[in-house]
């Protein structure tokens, strides 16, 4: 059985810590307005599947290893001739992660995975999209540390959208601020 008494660190330092510097910070007067992540969406595309449907399999089963949960499938919703794709193949995959899991793969994002980044010299700090959310992209799976370098037949890119409850880009990138994302300005 589970333990139930366990809460990610970066959980209890939003509730300890954040929670308060943001309510000090823009003056909130309740405490629902304070800004909180609501999930985080892991995206992969895998266009090489369409010749090989061996690296669309090996591409999710690595995604689910990075996330801790099952990697859903997208499927390709048009024929494309011109790509030889056909209505229904496998051309990516995507997780979305809430709770416990959310706060662990971010903790493991901003302290492992992100310093292993070739030539990173941080996060880009307008990639907002005007309601608080957040998303970065990597060119490599590699870097996190659910994955067996010698055991990958090929590295795949990948998105990671950050979907918080700010209202404004502001109290968005001033919540990732105190969680420790490391944004260039």
């Amino acid at each position: 059985m589970a333990d139930t008494k366990y809460m990610p660190r970066l959980k209890t330092e939003y509730q300890d810590r954040i929670r308060g510097a943001l309510k000090e910070k823009f003056g909130y007067t309740n405490e629902m307005q304070i800004p909180k992540l609501d999930k985080i969406v892991l995206n992969m595309g895998i266009g090489e599947a369409v010749a090989d449907s061996k690296k669309a399999t090996a591409a999710l089963k690595d995604l689910t290893a990075i996330a801790g949960q099952k990697a859903v499938p997208t499927k390709a919703r048009n024929s494309i001739a011109g790509f030889k794709l056909r209505e229904g193949m496998i051309i990516g995959g995507k997780v979305t992660l809430r709770g416990a899991q959310m706060y662990e793969f971010l903790d493991r994002f901003i302290t492992i995975a992100l310093p292993r980044v070739k030539d990173f010299r941080g996060l880009k700090g307008t990639s907002f999209d005007g309601r608080g959310n957040y998303a970065t992209g990597l060119k490599e799976h590699i870097v996190f540390p659910e994955i067996n370098y010698d055991q990958i037949d090929q590295m795949w890119g990948m998105d990671i959208i950050v979907c918080t409850t700010a209202k404004t880009d502001e109290e968005a990138k001033a919540l990732l601020t105190e969680f420790k994302f490391p944004f260039v300005n």
